[in-house]
């Protein structure tokens, strides 16, 4: 398995940490090459604005958009979450755009910009270790997307078809939980072939 991680801003380093703890090849994703023959795709936490930009300087963005809507398994954390979702509360800035999710960017405040619980998370046995750093949260949800976990009333965790979303960032954590679910994801979705790699 080829795991490609969005490699310009952010926590990209610690999800390609965890990867090569979990025996997984990573790929770190800066151009249209380096995106052939991956298996899935991680979109890690850091600047949503700034990875928004890069990904159009790169010409990077139809290439994704194509791929993920052609059924590629991809994990966004944080950012990599409202990346990937179709609607930003009062911000009409559109990325990716290709999961049916509204979310609210720095939802939490100044007060509560980092903080650290443990949570439960549908389809997962164990508590599943949180860290929120200015984190989003999904305020609404279309037809058709699973919500996989709130925390305070809010959902921080959901799932529409191939698409994964987390608010917080297990890769900042010791915890494997939340890679191991999604690698067993990309498992399902590639030899169920209800995604055929190109």
């Amino acid at each position: 398995m080829r795991m490609g991680v969005l490699a310009m801003q952010g926590a990209y380093k610690e999800h390609i940490s965890i990867l090569d703890d979990l025996d997984v090849e990573a790929v770190e994703i800066r151009n249209k090459e380096d995106l052939k023959d991956i298996d899935g795709l991680i979109i890690p936490g850091g600047e949503s604005t700034t990875m928004g930009k890069l990904i159009n300087t790169l010409d990077l963005y139809d290439d994704l958009k194509e791929k993920i809507e052609g059924g590629l398994p991809v994990w966004g954390t944080c950012a990599g979450m409202i990346l990937l979702a179709k609607n930003i509360y009062n911000d009409d800035t559109k990325h990716l755009a290709t999961m049916d999710i509204e979310v609210m960017r720095n939802a939490y405040g100044r007060q509560l910009g980092s903080f650290y619980v443990k949570g439960e998370v549908k389809g997962i046995n164990n508590e599943v270790e949180m860290v929120f750093i200015r984190a989003p949260y999904i305020k609404e949800v279309g037809e058709g997307v699973e919500v996989l976990s709130k925390v305070d009333g809010n959902i921080v965790a959901a799932r529409q078809k191939n698409m994964l979303v987390t608010s917080f960032h297990p890769e900042l954590t010791n915890d494997l939980t939340m890679h191991k679910y999604f690698l067993e994801m990309v498992k399902n979705l590639v030899y169920t072939k209800d995604y055929i790699m190109q």
